[in-house]
């Protein structure tokens, strides 16, 4: 929840000092430690006294300088003491919650990395003892897959979370359901190793997203190192949908596509969305990339919205009620933008998902605003993606732009098709990708040529759903954070948490 008291007013600090660390430190300690003038002011006063006064003066000035070190000494306390804690101090730049700028002192470079998508992270997993492959430097190199990595099986555990209240002790002490989960053992496994992989691809792309790469050699990059360590084997394994990396006002659903040249620069912000799967268990999370640090706010209203959705959801818990505490914590930030204020809106028209089996979008949406009676719940053993949307613009999105997104309906049934390439191309579709989405340099990549006409049939029958960019008003910002979760019958597990997000 966002802090709604007024933040205290800010000491003034003097306009000589040029010194960062001088000034951070008389603007944190407002009972002792006085800018350098002030000091310097009062040795003076200290020396005249001992001129005019002589013992009287000489002990007025020990007294004046003991109590300036007794402060001085303080602060300095307090501040390595706010360093070691994190080096986290709030300044009042307006009322409310989103005139609170946070100062970070000798962490605000790993916070910055933090909340832009690009920080070094911690080592790879612990490896285990026994028919291990070679280690480099400490860390697997990026062309061992996950299940090499743990030949046991023993992938790591997402965030497991205790349900709240009675209903979550009943349910950690029922034997009955720990039996059930024992029942679903495998199908954990699974995800959770979909989870590993793409942690262990993100931590890669993190360190290697740069200004001035195009964003074809982003997606091709992070694709392929996903087909990797995931260990691609046709619908067992691989990629569950196209790398998303909407830019700026560009929400969701874009994907350059072959040829394109488009290039990130350094005033961009970009969603990267993607996706895992091993015998269809899917995991869905995303995250936010920027560098310039007037979107640090921006990035940071999405990223504390989409842990509140987590922390919110649970067996029996209504969607509604989660999307309002998503967007009580989103709507809490504004931020400044080039000289001009915006309050973060959250995008109304666009939610996070059930997800089932080889199928993204299973039926339920989670919303990421409160509003309506929909009294639907979620369920005992249902996968989620949360997922938030942060905008500067209007907080609604349209289809517009280019189509880079496919996907096979779920459910649609035997319909006759008259083109025979459109019949070659369903053929292609059903043995690559069935009912998981897909993209056009996918279709590329596989050596198909000359097959947007039968694209096109196969969508106007509604074999096939295209997915076009979702956009704002051109000129805002959006921001996206998302998870999965599993409601396991005992505990709550947010299955592609990181060190990251």
């Amino acid at each position: 929840m966002a802090d709604t008291t007024k933040p205290e007013e800010e000491e003034p600090i003097d306009e000589d000092v040029e010194d960062g660390d001088a000034a951070a430190e008389g603007a944190d300690d407002k009972d002792g430690a006085a800018a350098p003038s002030a000091a310097a002011d009062e040795d003076d006063a200290d020396a005249d006294g001992v001129a005019e006064g002589g013992e009287a003066g000489g002990e007025a000035m020990s007294a004046s300088k003991k109590k300036r070190e007794k402060a001085k000494a303080a602060a300095a306390r307090k501040k390595a003491a706010a360093t070691e804690a994190g080096g986290e101090a709030v300044a009042a730049t307006g009322g409310g919650p989103a005139g609170k700028v946070k100062i970070y002192s000798a962490n605000e470079t790993q916070w910055s990395s933090i909340i832009r998508g690009i920080q070094p992270w911690g080592p790879y997993p612990t490896p285990e003892p026994d028919g291990q492959p070679q280690q480099h430097g400490g860390e697997w190199g990026l062309t061992i897959p996950v299940l090499q990595q743990f030949p046991s099986g023993n992938v790591p555990h997402g965030m497991e979370v205790p349900y709240h209240g009675d209903d979550g002790r009943r349910r950690t002490s029922d034997a009955e359901l720990r039996e059930l989960e024992r029942l679903h053992s495998i199908s954990y496994s699974e995800i959770r190793t979909a989870a590993e992989c793409h942690r262990q691809v993100r931590k890669h792309m993190q360190s290697v997203i740069k200004p001035g790469m195009l964003m074809t050699d982003i997606c091709e990059q992070l694709e392929n190192l996903n087909r990797t360590l995931v260990q691609e084997n046709g619908l067992q394994a691989g990629i569950a949908f196209p790398t998303g990396c909407s830019i700026n006002h560009v929400a969701a659903h874009w994907t350059p596509n072959s040829g394109d040249k488009t290039v990130l620069q350094y005033g961009d912000v970009c969603k990267i969305d993607f996706g895992t799967h091993v015998n269809g268990r899917i995991i869905d999370s995303a995250w936010t990339v920027h560098f310039d640090p007037q979107f640090d706010l921006l990035a940071e209203a999405a990223r504390e919205s989409t842990k509140a959705g987590v922390a919110a959801a649970g067996i029996d818990v209504r969607l509604c009620d989660v999307g309002a505490a998503c967007q009580e914590v989103m709507e809490s930030y504004e931020v400044e933008i080039n000289g001009k204020t915006y309050p973060v809106k959250s995008i109304r028209n666009l939610n996070g998902h059930s997800i089932g089996p080889y199928q993204i979008h299973a039926g339920k949406s989670v919303p990421i605003v409160k509003g309506g009676e929909n009294s639907t719940k979620m369920e005992e053993g249902e996968l989620f993606a949360i997922e938030t949307f942060g905008s500067t613009g209007k907080g609604y999105v349209k289809e517009d732009l280019e189509c880079s997104h496919y996907m096979k309906n779920f459910d649609v049934g035997h319909i006759p098709l008259r083109l025979p390439k459109a019949k070659q191309l369903l053929q292609f579709i059903n043995k690559n990708f069935d009912t998981l989405a897909f993209c056009r340099r996918w279709i590329d990549r596989a050596g198909e040529e000359k097959y947007l006409l039968a694209l096109r049939n196969l969508c106007d029958v509604g074999i096939v759903q295209p997915y076009p960019p979702l956009v704002d008003i051109k000129g805002s910002y959006t921001v996206q954070y998302e998870h999965t979760i599993l409601l396991r019958p005992t505990q709550k597990e947010i299955l592609s948490k990181g060190d990251d997000y």
